[in-house]
């Protein structure tokens, strides 16, 4: 059982830190005969592969159809299970019972920023200050490294069109695209369309955002997909420097995240919210 903990907990870990969406199912109470006790532990992933067992046959395969709901909603269960069926696949007669705690891995949210200049390195700051998990991406090595902004996640060195090969998003992604214009953006979207990422915003004027969207229409992105994109990014603040950019985009992000509108905070409820 050592073993089997220290593989789970290694798990917890690397998940952790790559952002990889799991849940987590412990057995806190078994009555009657049982293949695992209390304490046992199972790492369950969203293509539902495991690391470690509460127990195998039926009753695991139950806990990983419960742990497929945890992931979706967010929200932790305790479920009781019994070993009674040598047909349906449990490994014993005995009726024993299991108690198990199923709650999802707090993961930060993923900042996935696309283009290491100016903006993007301010942004790439202020995110990781925010306490999201920060992947800071570039086809040029010298704007894309620890030397050039220090303390992120991941650097990944790539062609844009490319970056869905080499880095996970999902629904907890927020994709900044501080890219350098057309051409790179005409094969940067296309796969980030195809993801399921919370956020895709894209830099620059209204201008180019039409001209990258009549291109990217002409290459068979739907309307629906286009819809989807945040441009110009951020919040209007009138900002100009990088760092004030970044502000704007992070802003737009936290209001995403946490349901916001954007509006003055000067209602008397949110004065109330802000007291302390």
């Amino acid at each position: 059982m050592a073993d089997d903990h220290l593989a789970v907990y290694q798990a917890l870990v690397d998940a952790q830190k790559n952002g990889i969406p799991a849940v987590l199912a412990t057995i806190i109470e078994t009555q009657g005969s049982m293949p695992r006790h209390e304490g046992s532990k199972m790492l369950i992933y969203d293509d539902q592969t495991i690391v470690g067992t509460v127990g195998g046959g039926a009753m695991e395969s139950a806990v990983i159809d419960t742990a497929k709901k945890v992931l979706q909603t967010g929200v932790a269960t305790t479920e009781t299970y019994t070993l009674n069926s040598i047909e349906d696949g449990d490994p014993g007669i005995c009726g024993g019972t299991a108690k198990i705690f199923i709650e999802p891995l707090e993961l930060p949210p993923t900042l996935l920023i696309i283009g290491g200049g100016h903006v993007g390195k301010a942004t790439a700051e202020l995110g990781k200050w925010l306490g999201f998990r920060v992947i800071l991406t570039d086809d040029r090595p010298e704007f894309c490294n620890p030397d050039y902004v220090s303390g992120l996640d991941e650097y990944v060195v790539a062609p844009p069109n490319e970056i869905a090969e080499h880095v996970t998003i999902n629904q907890q992604t927020y994709v900044v695209a501080v890219t350098r214009g057309l051409p790179i953006d005409s094969k940067l979207f296309p796969p980030l369309l195809e993801s399921s990422a919370a956020y895709i915003g894209l830099i620059g004027s209204l201008r180019r955002w039409t001209l990258t969207r009549d291109k990217l229409q002409s290459l068979g992105t739907t309307a629906e997909q286009l819809k989807r994109v945040h441009a110009p990014i951020g919040l209007e603040l009138e900002a100009e420097t990088p760092k004030e950019i970044a502000v704007s985009i992070m802003s737009e992000i936290i209001m995403i995240i946490r349901g916001g509108t954007g509006k003055p905070m000067r209602s008397p409820k949110n004065n109330e919210k802000t007291a302390i």
